[in-house]
């Protein structure tokens, strides 16, 4: 039998609608996995997105992860399908040291996921910041705050600096900031308290506030601990 050209091409354009239409019929995910990364239930700080969280869902489809970024204040959100699913760290990732349950699992969280689900991540920090408190000078920002040493031991790391930061907005870290005072590692051997100042520079366009927070770098590990960002008015 002879088809037409011109009889075919309403039949492909036909069954291209199909399909499209199949393809936005697809379920969309609607379950929120939410948490936060704590140290005995204190969240602890990072910079913005760069320290991730890996979701694998093992035998739906092609094996690959969904990234889960975690938020400054330690918090992170995965909008999901309902489902089995394994959390891990990137390798490295964190100023911390991940909790190890057993041979098998190692540090891999199991969540059965059926409707929302708040999941808090216990993690072992190398250093935690207490007492942070701020205060405005006139065209200073100033901190005190004491440094805890959490892991000690053969696994203890030491600190390189630490930091007291100011930003035009509520993100405050390394990469987002108009102000930065470090003081270096070297001459924080045997502290637990810290008193920093950092200068405010001129602000344009002008606003009669900043955000503010401390930071611990130590000592081989990339991503630093922070204490939570505090709004100062100037």
């Amino acid at each position: 039998m002879k088809i037409r050209y011109k009889t075919l091409l309403p039949i492909l354009a036909l069954s291209a609608l199909f399909v499209s239409c199949e393809k936005d019929n697809y379920a969309e995910p609607k379950t929120f996995l939410t948490g936060n990364i704590v140290y005995k239930g204190e969240s602890i700080g990072v910079e913005q997105d760069l320290v991730r969280l890996q979701l694998w869902q093992p035998g739906f489809g092609r094996l690959a992860p969904i990234d889960a970024p975690i938020a400054q204040d330690g918090s992170y959100s995965s909008l999901l399908f309902d489902g089995n699913y394994k959390l891990t760290f990137f390798r490295n990732d964190g100023p911390w040291k991940t909790v190890i349950k057993d041979a098998a699992a190692r540090d891999t969280i199991f969540v059965n996921l059926r409707g929302d689900q708040k999941v808090d991540i216990e993690v072992i920090p190398y250093f935690m910041i207490r007492n942070a408190k701020f205060s405005k000078e006139p065209s200073r920002v100033s901190s005190t705050f004491d440094v805890e040493r959490i892991i000690t031991g053969a696994d203890a790391k030491d600190i390189e600096r630490v930091s007291l930061f100011i930003s035009r907005t509520q993100f405050v870290s390394r990469a987002n900031n108009i102000g930065i005072t470090n003081m270096d590692g070297a001459n924080v051997t045997g502290k637990t308290n810290f008193s920093l100042s950092v200068n405010v520079p001129t602000i344009s366009p002008a606003q009669d506030f900043v955000f503010t927070r401390v930071g611990v770098k130590v000592k081989d590990v990339e991503d630093m601990v922070f204490s939570k960002v505090e709004k100062i008015q100037l």
